[in-house]
């Protein structure tokens, strides 16, 4: 009589056992570090979006602050103009990023002396759990619940 080689049930189900149970406490830690990436992800794309301002402002001093992401961005840089001043990545110009989309609202004035920039996660909970937002005094804010457009207030906590 030959022995058999191989494993038996009990032992193969033992194995897949700790595989879920290793698995179970590896996804949360996984999410919760995806939320993280993309919180910071947000908060960059936000200051980019205040030194882009602050350029803006500075090349354009008629115009004053830009109203749109489009006005930020450009794709013939050939010279840079009011319209397209190629500041800001084409990505970011399109209004989502990282699991975010932001937005550029507020813009008031001739020339324009104010404006807000938004960010708030696509899929709360998921993607972020925080909202993201900065004004002219280029201070970020967060707010846990989403930020609609033009409310971005010094009320929003300052990000640290």
């Amino acid at each position: 009589m030959q022995k058999q080689r191989g494993f038996s049930l009990i032992e193969l189900l033992i194995v897949v056992a700790i595989i879920l149970i290793i698995a179970a406490i590896a996804i949360p830690n996984l999410l919760r570090a995806r939320i993280a990436a993309n919180e910071s992800s947000a908060v960059a794309s936000i200051r980019t979006l205040n030194t882009a301002q602050i350029s803006y402002n500075s090349a354009y001093p008629t115009v004053g602050f830009a109203g749109t992401l489009a006005s930020l961005s450009g794709t013939s840089c050939a010279p840079p103009s009011s319209t397209g001043a190629c500041l800001i990545d084409t990505q970011l110009s399109s209004g989502t990023k990282s699991g975010y989309a932001f937005s550029m609202s507020g813009v008031s004035g001739t020339p324009a002396s104010t404006y807000q920039a938004i960010g708030t996660p696509l899929t709360p909970n998921q993607t972020g759990v925080r909202s993201f937002c900065s004004f002219a005094d280029a201070v970020v804010r967060y707010n846990m619940a989403a930020i609609a457009a033009g409310s971005c207030t010094t009320s929003d906590t300052p990000l640290q």
